[in-house]
């Protein structure tokens, strides 16, 4: 397919402290014509940071089908279009890969900046091994559909990432103890901020407010079933 004149760049931008911005994201974010993000407050409070002013289109969950159409005819077209999300990688767990998905089909320049990403943040912290792994996102609210997620890693090596709502982390722990068994696993919260906290410990304990403070972003990490688990 011919490529338009337009280009998207996917940009990884930081997950909490904004001196882990890169040269090629500044680059990249000052020579883009606009913005797409999550939330244009929060994208806001990184342009002035950075001292730009950037038109912000906003993609999100509530965005329609028509909307990211219309999104990727303005970049083929010609524009070249930065995309961010509020914190982390685009387009993982994130509606970002649809319009990445009808750019490439429309013959648009695709490019990433890599950079700071929340899954691969949170199994560094844990110090689990992790030679292959799952990132399930954020699972369903029911008990029902949150066990059946982690149902085909009942016995499978595979470390598990998900990300959770501080109101749900007990919810989670329990459906993953329920359906995990004895497991390790580790709480990752508020990642690169002031308040940075890693608790680790083993299923089925719930940790209390004054273990884990049920404030802030959290990604939590579980360990693979070990070979000696198995024995």
């Amino acid at each position: 397919m011919e490529e338009t004149p337009g280009r998207l760049t996917l940009v990884a931008t930081p997950i909490g402290n904004l001196g882990d911005l890169s040269p090629r994201v500044i680059e990249t974010l000052t020579a883009a014509d606009a913005w797409l993000v999550e939330d244009s407050r929060i994208s806001g409070k990184l342009a002035m940071h950075l001292g730009l002013r950037k038109p912000m289109w906003v993609l999100n969950d509530h965005t329609t089908e028509d909307k990211v159409a219309r999104y990727a005819q303005e970049i083929a077209n010609g524009q070249h279009v930065a995309l961010l999300t509020d914190g982390g990688a685009p387009a993982v767990s994130d509606p970002g890969a649809h319009l990445a998905d009808l750019c490439h089909d429309s013959g648009v320049i695709v490019d990433a900046i890599p950079g700071p990403s929340a899954p691969t943040l949170a199994i560094t912290l844990s110090g689990f091994y992790a030679q292959r792994y799952a990132f399930l996102g954020f699972l369903p609210r029911k008990p029902g559909p949150m066990k059946k997620e982690f149902e085909p890693f009942r016995d499978s090596a595979y470390t598990l990432v998900a990300f959770e709502s501080q109101f749900r982390i007990a919810d989670l722990l329990t459906a993953a103890a329920d359906v995990l068994g004895d497991r390790r696993y580790a709480i990752c919260r508020e990642m690169t901020k002031a308040f940075q906290q890693v608790f680790r410990a083993r299923l089925p304990h719930i940790p209390t407010e004054a273990e884990v403070p049920r404030k802030g972003e959290f990604t939590i990490v579980f360990e693979g079933k070990r070979r000696s688990d198995a024995d």
